[in-house]
């Protein structure tokens, strides 16, 4: 009997598509972060914003939809679009989806190095590629 090792499927390519799904959706101020060496909870952490109640929930719907289309559902979510702030926990992966305002509030990017990013997304009118910091 052949032992069939499961498929592993690339972390940071994921993280990756989600920022894809980000962008696709129109949300703001995407930022990704490269957390392995800093973090035991995730390997990469994405913050964006909804400008709405309904864009929140659309762009945790269509990250959701695209992860599950690869096998891979939440070990946890918590918050909903009328909480301003929507956590999804893939694991390797901890996606936050916030309101301007309370993202803001909570500053979340500075709980990273800025170093740590590996994408940034630039303003409409400027060219968007990844970020160098030089690791």
């Amino acid at each position: 009997m052949e032992n069939k090792k499961e498929p592993t499927i690339d972390t940071e390519q994921l993280a990756n598509e989600c920022v894809a799904i980000c962008e696709e959706r129109k949300a703001e101020n995407v930022i990704l972060f490269d957390v392995r060496e800093k973090s035991i909870l995730a390997d990469f952490f994405l913050v964006c914003s909804g400008t709405s109640q309904p864009h929140i929930s659309a762009l945790s719907t269509h990250i959701r939809k695209t992860m599950m289309a690869h096998g891979i559902s939440p070990k946890g979510q918590d918050g909903q679009a009328e909480s301003k702030w929507i956590v999804l926990d893939y694991g390797d992966i901890l996606i936050h989806i916030l309101d301007p305002e309370t993202r803001k509030f909570y500053c979340l990017e500075e709980l990273w190095d800025d170093r740590k990013i590996v994408y940034q997304q630039k303003a409409d009118d400027e060219k968007q590629e990844p970020v160098d910091n030089g690791n």
